[in-house]
């Protein structure tokens, strides 16, 4: 027996519900990421360099005598920049300027204005960021991802409900959406100073996104 319209019958569509689940989880930093920088300028790069040697030592010297481990300061960038004046439209040469720029890990974060007055007493002329970060930072990732998942389920919950669908849709498909790593950011000009500079962490805070889509 033969049934012309079985084939022409249309298949039934699958019915889709898309949410995106947001979340997040609040942290404290355990360790702060210092930049100091020593600039000096010379009319030739010889003067320039050896000047920025010797106060660099200094400050290397300084953060060590603080008992930051030496694994724990390294060289961010080091740079060397001809100087010019304009006068009268015309570019006149005056020297050059190098900078020196010192990455420096402080485990300790109610020691980071210590450090850093210590840098600056010791030549150092800027202190070019101050990153806050956390140590094990996947840990409290995956605690804002769960809760981004919950989120989008309460969500798909109460569109299914409000618009009385069947009352547990299925997830048919997760992805998490891109994130960015926190970081607390400051940038400070220093100049000298005789008291501890004042520096507060404050929370972090970790996202997390999930987009979810729900058959029902």
């Amino acid at each position: 027996m033969y049934y012309a319209n079985i084939s022409q019958q249309p298949l039934p569509s699958l019915r889709v519900i898309t949410v995106t689940g947001n979340s997040k989880v609040m942290a404290t930093a355990n360790y702060a990421q210092l930049q100091i920088e020593v600039s000096t300028q010379g009319e030739n790069v010889q003067e320039a360099q050896q000047e920025n040697a010797n106060i660099m030592n200094h400050v290397i010297q300084s953060i060590l005598g603080l008992n930051i481990p030496r694994e724990d300061i390294g060289t961010a960038s080091y740079t060397i920049l001809p100087k010019y004046d304009y006068i009268d439209g015309k570019q006149i040469f005056k020297g050059y300027e190098v900078t020196n720029a010192l990455s420096v890990k402080v485990s300790d974060i109610s020691q980071v204005g210590t450090v850093i007055d210590t840098a600056v007493q010791n030549g150092a002329n800027r202190i070019s960021s101050i990153q806050f970060e956390i140590e094990n930072a996947d840990i409290y990732y995956q605690q804002a991802l769960s809760l981004a998942l919950q989120n989008a389920q309460m969500k798909a919950r109460t569109i299914a409900e409000t618009m009385q669908l069947s009352l547990y849709p299925q997830p048919i498909e997760i992805v998490e959406e891109n994130n960015s790593e926190p970081v607390l950011y400051k940038s400070l000009a220093m100049a000298n100073q005789t008291i501890t500079t004042p520096i507060e962490q404050g929370q972090m805070t970790i996202r997390a996104a999930v987009r979810v889509k729900f058959q029902y």
